[in-house]
């Protein structure tokens, strides 16, 4: 997957709900530089004494994504989260995601990416942020700002845990990725 594809808000904008979804982007495109181009190996690998892995990042951040944007729209969660008892059991798509293969793990995460920019959009365009919904039950009434600050601090927080494993994987550093044509920041580049 190319990461350089993924679309970016413009950053002039002045609303919040423009600068939310251009720093929401940004990480995204932070998340798949740091995540991408890596075989099963290398996305499996667990760095001790951590058992999380750049494959459980992964898809544990799809699941965030389709997640909180269902709950941020009123909807249920689709598939494939949808066949999921989740009480209790945040573990699965952590523990499963070391038998998946790169590339269904990748199409999951730019699916759910894909999803949630449309959906954002959709609910900033049609109302707004300042819409009230229940996250987690009826008694937890939050706004959609809430939620979509919280789905940014998610993916700040995973981004940064995979900036150490990859640093680990393959020496790669940086906080963004490299205009086309130049060079990662690698060892020896």
């Amino acid at each position: 997957m190319d990461y350089t594809n993924l679309p970016l808000a413009d950053s002039r904008a002045g609303t919040d709900a423009e600068i939310l979804c251009f720093a929401l982007d940004r990480v995204h495109k932070q998340f798949a530089w740091k995540t991408g181009g890596l075989n099963a190996e290398q996305l499996r690998r667990k760095h001790p004494p951590s058992t999380m892995t750049l494959a459980g990042l992964i898809k544990h951040l799809a699941f965030v994504e389709d997640g909180f944007t269902a709950t941020a729209h009123g909807r249920a969660l689709g598939p494939p989260w949808d066949t999921r008892d989740w009480v209790g059991n945040d573990r699965w798509g952590w523990q499963s995601a070391v038998t998946d293969e790169p590339a269904d793990l990748y199409a999951l995460w730019y699916g759910a990416v894909e999803r949630c920019r449309a959906a954002w959009t959709e609910m900033i365009n049609a109302d707004g942020l300042d819409v009230t919904v229940a996250m987690g039950g009826p008694d937890y009434i939050v706004s959609r700002r809430r939620i979509l600050v919280d789905l940014l601090e998610e993916n700040l927080l995973h981004t940064g845990h995979a900036s150490l494993l990859r640093e680990a994987v393959d020496g790669l550093t940086g906080n963004d990725p490299p205009p086309p044509g130049q060079p990662a920041n690698t060892p020896g580049s």
